[in-house]
């Protein structure tokens, strides 16, 4: 039989991307993190991760690759049999900072979800740009936040890659002079990205519509007001995706990650933080 707790360090270097996060997401040594997967590898008989030295980072074989979904299941079951158990004993508040751009439904039922399982855990939830999460978790005005930012910019609890694409309506066309672009306000990282690789083209721009609202971003796209730059979570099916039109280089990927304002968190912040790293598995 699969231990567990090697089952859950196995799913944590997986989510961390190496051992060295991981180590710090459950509080133990990287060569303690990396006794366990091998124990675990000598136990399944098969090697399930590549080691990258000189990034330090890992990467899936085949048969880890089978392995984690089931060890995701496993893994989720106990932390759930464990958190209904305990549940009487975790009252409190838990804050949480989610990006303006974060799918409404997927919102909802990650807060629903939560308040189910544990209904004595008020979960205060702020949504904003991420460069103003930030700031808020700095301040400690946050326990968790999501965020959106470059690839590895920082340590995480976990970290989700992102794809951006270049959109505009199906009728919008390029106008010579300068490019109108949708975006939203001062501070978003799509915003700069969007800028930067029009000014690379040696294309002029200009901005025709800002906002800090995702649904009016999406809008403004729909209507032809000018062109875009959008996770593919966020694009709409009424949206077309540009390709090579305007001589602009395929965007770079960001990430969403899992931030927490202290490195030691309580137990209800901990909650919190396996809750949405389960959560965000199962719908990505």
């Amino acid at each position: 039989m699969l231990d567990l707790d090697l089952l859950q360090t196995f799913v944590s270097v997986v989510d961390s991307g190496g051992f060295t996060r991981a180590g710090g997401r459950v509080n133990r040594t990287q060569s303690t993190i990396s006794q366990q997967i091998k124990k675990l590898e000598e136990q399944v008989g098969r090697p399930l991760l590549i080691r990258h030295r000189a990034s330090k980072s890992v990467q899936l074989t085949e048969d880890g690759e089978r392995l984690l979904s089931y060890a995701r299941r496993l893994v989720g079951l106990a932390m759930e049999a464990s958190d209904m158990l305990s549940s009487q004993d975790l009252r409190g508040v838990a804050s949480l900072g989610v990006p303006e751009d974060f799918p409404l439904d997927q919102l909802i039922q990650l807060l629903t979800g939560f308040n189910q399982r544990f209904p004595d855990i008020r979960l205060d939830t702020r949504n904003g740009l991420s460069c103003e999460l930030n700031e808020h978790l700095q301040s400690r005005e946050l326990d968790l936040a999501l965020i959106k930012r470059d690839i590895e910019q920082g340590p995480a609890i976990a970290t989700w890659p992102e794809q951006l694409d270049w959109v505009a309506s199906p009728q919008w066309q390029p106008q010579q002079d300068s490019t109108a672009l949708v975006v939203y306000e001062q501070g978003c990282l799509y915003r700069q990205r969007a800028i930067r690789a029009l000014e690379a083209a040696g294309r002029r721009w200009h901005i025709a519509f800002s906002s800090q609202s995702l649904a009016s971003i999406q809008a403004a796209v729909s209507a032809s007001i000018g062109l875009s730059l959008l996770p593919q979570s966020a694009i709409r099916a009424d949206h077309h995706i540009i390709t090579d039109q305007l001589g602009l280089a395929p965007p770079a990927p960001t990430e969403l990650a899992l931030v927490a304002s202290s490195k030691i968190l309580s137990n209800i912040q901990q909650r919190l933080a396996d809750y949405l790293v389960e959560h965000l598995h199962k719908s990505t």
